[in-house]
């Protein structure tokens, strides 16, 4: 049995030991007199032992240890609750005072202050305070709320707050409190026009170690350089996040999330793993530098304002991690309306480290894609595995005089791939551009070692284009050659 449920049994019963006292004492009358004698000596003064026990009123719960109590109230997680206990004994007033953890959840400011006011220690374990949304505080009541908290020498803190603001931007000034024993901090605000801006002079986290801010805007360079034992940084932002810039020695997690990206600038020696995730309106830099990173994930989506020629525009990018292989897709579709880019993608792929993997979805839409795939293999010469996934095939012919076949020579263009090994074609149509694109590749690729191409439901491996595609392969014997059906089972053609 645990305590709280040692201690809800003392308290049923407790008040149940009088009511049963009289009925007891009738039925051991009645028993002493059918016997017609009674017990023996012995017997008689443990029944009279027992029977001062059950006379005995003291209160259950009050004969607690204060340790035991205090261990119940933490238990219940929430202060107000452990507050409210002191119906049951007189002695449990007060003690929620003294407990190391507090939590205030759906509370006004107002109240929040008194209470942590009247908290006797000065050094809690955790404080977890959440200000509901019915009761937003402007930004002094959230920098009263930190000074408040950092009174308490809280080693974790955990803040969330509806800041309010009115779109023009406010701030969060003056010289910061010193958290000197708190390892972690959350603190959430729900605002995008929240600043917070610490001031020189304060604000040191001497000994801590995990960092969680979200809902608004702070100086990642400026607040890392003021926690010189962080090893946790998760930045979350529904505005713009701006640039992210980390440059320390003891970092090993790094999660990023939000709109507006603009850049990222990582010096972290320490560095293990690095998530990010953001949604992309204008150009971005990247400067990384993590030489012990074995966990990346980075994702956008992008607002086609990059692309490659007139009508390609780039959707979505994923730069991650695989068994140390680095590996990008980009996600590329076509445009009907013809936007005008204000980028080459090439320009963000430039930017990204070195990857040996790429893997192409294109939405072609039944156009030619074998300029736009030769125009970003010319980038990504390193490329050992290229894999190329035809998505929204109609089975129909573009216009002609399409932009898509632009330049009209990449046929017969060359380029070199000397490391490119392997190549996979998801949803092949058999189309003759397409073939023309396969024997592109073996022209450029000399050291290529298997090819894979996975047919459309809407073509039969005996057609006239794969026939042709079979008969090219066998020109190629030091190649590996493989076709798949649109079921997964392999096309023997030799």
């Amino acid at each position: 049995m645990d305590v709280c449920a040692a201690a809800a049994a003392a308290a049923a019963q407790g008040p149940l030991v009088p009511l049963l006292l009289p009925h007891q004492r009738m039925a051991e009358l009645q028993s002493d007199r059918s016997l017609g004698s009674g017990p023996p000596r012995g017997a008689r003064r443990r029944h009279r032992r027992r029977r001062r026990r059950r006379n005995d009123k003291v209160d259950r719960i009050s004969g607690l240890p204060d340790d035991m109590i205090r261990e119940v109230l933490v238990r219940l997680r929430c202060t107000s609750s452990a507050a409210r206990t002191s119906v049951l004994s007189s002695r449990w007033r007060g003690l929620w005072r003294h407990l190391p953890e507090l939590s205030f959840r759906e509370i006004p400011p107002d109240a929040i202050h008194a209470a942590l006011a009247q908290v006797t220690r000065t050094e809690l374990s955790l404080l977890d305070i959440n200000v509901p949304e019915c009761h937003k505080i402007s930004s002094p009541g959230v920098a009263s709320l930190l000074h408040a908290a950092a009174r308490l020498a809280p080693v974790e803190l955990s803040l969330i707050a509806w800041a309010n603001g009115n779109g023009r931007g406010i701030a969060i000034e003056g010289p910061w409190p010193c958290f000197h024993r708190t390892t972690s901090i959350k603190l959430d605000m729900r605002n995008p026009d929240l600043y917070l801006t610490p001031s020189a002079p304060g604000a040191v986290f001497p000994v801590l170690e995990r960092l969680s801010i979200a809902g608004c805007h702070f100086d990642t360079g400026a607040l890392v350089r003021r926690c010189p034992c962080l090893r946790v940084l998760e930045v979350r932002n529904s505005g713009s996040l701006g640039t992210i810039m980390v440059h320390s020695p003891t970092i090993k997690e790094l999660d990023v999330g939000g709109e507006g990206l603009e850049g990222i600038n990582i010096v972290a020696p320490a560095l293990k793993r690095f998530t990010m995730s953001s949604y992309k309106e204008r150009g971005f830099n990247v400067s990384f530098s993590a030489p012990a990173v074995d966990n990346l994930s980075w994702h956008w989506c992008y607002s086609q304002n990059a692309g490659i020629g007139e009508m390609w525009r780039l959707r979505e990018l994923n730069f991650w991690m695989e068994e140390s292989i680095c590996v990008l897709r980009l996600t590329i579709g076509t445009l009907s309306d013809w936007l005008v880019a204000d980028r080459n993608l090439m320009q963000d792929v430039a930017q990204l480290p070195e990857f040996s993997v790429l893997e192409l979805s294109l939405a072609t839409y039944d156009h030619i894609y074998g300029a736009i795939v030769l125009n970003i293999l010319e980038g990504c010469t390193s490329v050992k595995r290229l894999k190329v996934d035809i998505l929204c095939s109609l089975a129909n012919e573009c216009s002609p005089n399409c932009p898509c076949d632009e330049p009209q020579d990449w046929r017969t263009q060359s380029i070199s791939l000397m490391a490119l090994e392997e190549v996979e074609i998801k949803d092949f149509n058999r189309a003759g551009h397409e073939v023309d694109f396969l024997k592109l590749l073996f022209r450029c690729a000399p050291l290529m070692k298997m090819v894979t191409v996975r047919l459309s439901p809407k073509v039969s491996p005996s057609s006239r284009g794969c026939k042709k595609m079979y008969n090219f392969f066998k020109a190629y014997p030091s190649v590996k050659c493989y076709v798949y059906d649109f079921f997964g089972k392999q096309v023997l053609y030799a």
